[in-house]
Formats: C-alpha cells, sequence, structure tokens
C-alpha cells in the first residue's frame, strides 16, 4: 500500500490482519489522495482536511522525493484543528500526547513521516505488524510492466510469500492469472465499516483514524479492525 497519512480504519485493518506490511513509495504521487492529508470533523457539523504541507515538486515525482514543507507551522495547525474535540471526544488527552510524541521529531519526507505515524498508531492500538518501506528493503525485483505487478513483484522477491492481500477498491487493477502462475493466493478484504458515536447528530463515516481513535478505546477499535471479510 502507498504510506498514508492517519489512514481511515480500513487500512489499519488490513495492518493488523496481515503478516508483514509494505509501504509502496516507488511510484508517481498522484495529487488529491491520501499521501499528505485527511479527515477529521469540522466544528459544528461536516468535516475538513487536516494535511502536511509538501514542497514545490515535478508531476513526475515519486512518493518518496516528497519533501515537507517545514518552514510552514502545519504540526500546530494540525493540532489546533483538533481542539474542539476536546469538549466531547473521551479519549482527547491520550490522541494529543501520541501526537506529541511523533511531532517531537521533525520528518524531511511524507514517507518518514506517514511511517512514523503508522507505527505509533499501531503501537496504540496493539498492533504488532512488522511495517517496511519498499525504497528501504533493496529488493532486487522483476521488472514491472502493468499497475499490478509491483504487489507481485515485491511478493515473488520476499521469501515464503503465499498470498496477498489487498482493499476491494483496486480488485479490477489484478489479472489474477499472474498471481496464480507464481502461486500466490490474491485475496481481497472488505471491513464492514460501522458507525460509532462522534457526539453529534450525523455520522461522517470514513475519517481518519484520528477520529476513531478520539471516540474509541483501543479494544472498541479492536473489534472494529476484526470485522471483515476476505474474498
Amino acid at each position: 500500500m502507498q504510506p498514508y497519512f492517519f489512514p481511515y480504519l480500513g487500512y489499519f485493518s488490513l495492518i493488523k490482519h496481515v503478516d508483514r506490511f509494505v509501504l509502496l513509495d516507488a511510484v508517481q504521487f498522484i495529487r488529491h489522495g491520501w499521501i499528505e492529508r485527511n479527515r477529521i470533523l469540522k466544528p459544528g457539523e461536516g468535516w475538513q482536511y487536516v494535511h502536511a504541507p509538501l514542497l514545490k515538486h515535478h508531476r513526475e515525482t515519486v512518493i518518496r522525493d516528497l519533501a515537507i514543507d517545514n518552514q510552514q507551522p502545519w504540526q500546530q495547525k494540525l493540532v489546533a484543528q483538533l481542539q474542539h474535540y476536546k469538549k466531547t471526544a473521551p479519549h482527547f488527552s491520550v490522541v494529543m500526547r501520541l501526537l506529541d510524541e511523533v511531532f517531537s521529531t521533525e520528518y524531511q519526507t511524507v514517507v518518514a513521516l506517514n511511517k512514523a505515524t503508522l507505527d505509533a498508531t499501531c503501537r496504540h492500538l496493539g498492533i504488532p505488524t512488522p511495517i517496511d518501506v519498499f525504497s528501504d528493503m533493496h529488493l532486487a525485483i522483476a521488472p514491472v510492466t502493468a499497475p499490478d505487478e509491483w504487489a507481485l513483484n515485491i511478493c515473488r522477491a520476499v521469501d515464503g510469500v503465499r498470498e496477498y492481500w489487498n482493499p476491494p477498491g483496486g480488485e479490477s487493477l489484478f489479472d489474477r492469472s499472474k498471481y496464480d502462475a507464481h502461486q500466490i493466493q490474491l485475496r481481497f478484504q472488505s471491513v464492514r465499516l460501522e458507525p460509532y458515536d462522534q457526539r453529534r447528530p450525523v455520522f461522517e463515516p470514513g475519517l481518519s483514524i484520528l477520529d476513531v481513535m478520539l471516540f474509541n478505546s483501543p479494544e472498541q477499535i479492536g473489534q472494529m479492525l476484526d470485522a471483515y471479510e476476505l474474498a
């Protein structure tokens, strides 16, 4: 999976239920995705974006080369955007301590930042799955000629891989016959995203894990992460 910024619950369900999770940072960055931004509740009603600003880059820039614009006080802005939760979210102080831990380091790249946020969140949720960054693994993989071959060729280069799990949204991109040819079973995990109490009349689904952690204990979130089907 590409390294996302405080991603939604389903991303962490996938991390929890696989043996090894690889952050794919060697592909081109596509704007308007989840690499440098995500969503939280907005005061009153609706949602708003939180994000880590990026330095200007060429359109062809790959994810591993995306630099953070640390001249902007984006950490302080993000913390300020969360302050309205203090009135309603029972786990506000816990999440603030998690952010203090993450933001105690200045990150130069978005990959380093997102890896740190994922590691800290997994520690909080009790998820022991190792998370690797593809570019740091120094794998010698076969040439990639189609989008579905990144996962396939990484799996082929890692000893003992027999299954590859992916969210269902990308199912149409995969040619199952390629995976069958290398004895790798292709599985798609669908997470049942049930509403939780956001202390407001209208539930906003699919928000950042920050929102989930603000309103739910690690034990409650663990049950949410386990609510999935595998095809």
